[in-house]
């Protein structure tokens, strides 16, 4: 028997789907080209002295754009090992590309290896009035060496931060093998982070103050790879350079 939609119900199903709210695209980085997108990102380099020593974080790497490269649509971030000093690579999107809620899309492949600390985060807009942690800190995905099959989900607040961040470990075997995906949920209420498509962690604070929730104003990306520090750990495996940490995409989108 042939099923057919009469022409009524035809009319209805395209009024709906075609009224049905959209997630609309804010954001959208494909890495594309042979060069960086300057009207996207910035370059971060050098150690962090004099204002910011080790990042903050007693890590060990200098940082520099030669290690920052686009190969075959994708970011590539290295670490390596020259003349006994760390180098790697860093980029964000300050005064650039910042938005406020949404739900953002990360698709990358670990470097792995002892000391090695590959992260995509987000930090406050307002970061250089009120500093951090007051300006907020949103970790999309984290991983550190020492940890195998280990994803970080973290929050940083005035009330919970650095050693005391609001966190979620996410064992996950296979991690580092090929690419995956790792989705954040932001809203004016919540925190939401998956991979792969499941939910891992929801953030909710006890109480909706700047200390407990400064999410609701404005962030920017940053991407990078950090060796050693406080929480990649005092000690690198100095065997696994030259490391590659690599980037598919970032897209951002809201309902």
């Amino acid at each position: 028997m042939k099923f057919q939609l009469s022409p009524f119900l035809t009319l209805l199903l395209f009024l709906f789907f075609s009224c049905s709210p959209r997630a609309q695209v804010i954001f959208e980085e494909n890495f594309d080209g042979d060069a960086l997108n300057m009207e996207h990102w910035n370059y971060e380099e050098g150690d962090g002295c004099p204002n910011l020593c080790g990042w903050g974080n007693n890590e060990r790497q200098i940082y520099s754009r030669d290690y920052v490269k686009l190969e075959d649509g994708k970011l590539v971030i290295e670490a390596v090992k020259k003349d006994g000093k760390y180098f790697s690579g860093k980029i964000n999107t300050k005064d650039k590309v910042e938005f406020q809620y949404g739900s953002i899309e990360v698709k990358a492949k670990l470097a792995t290896g002892e000391g090695l600390w590959p992260a995509v985060w987000m930090l406050g807009t307002n970061i250089n009035e009120v500093g951090w942690p007051a300006s907020g800190e949103i970790d999309l995905m984290e991983y550190v060496g020492k940890e195998p099959n280990t994803i970080y989900s973290s929050l940083h607040t005035p009330a919970n931060h650095a050693g005391n961040a609001s966190s979620q470990k996410t064992v996950i075997e296979g991690i580092e093998e090929g690419y995956h995906t790792y989705k954040t949920v932001w809203t004016k209420d919540d925190i939401q982070y998956f991979v792969d498509g499941e939910h891992v962690y929801t953030f909710k604070p006890p109480v909706y103050d700047d200390a407990h929730y400064p999410f609701r104003h404005p962030f920017y990306f940053l991407i990078n790879m950090a060796v050693g520090g406080n929480f990649g750990g005092p000690k690198v495996d100095d065997t696994v350079f030259p490391a590659k940490f690599y980037v598919d995409y970032i897209k951002v989108t809201r309902e």
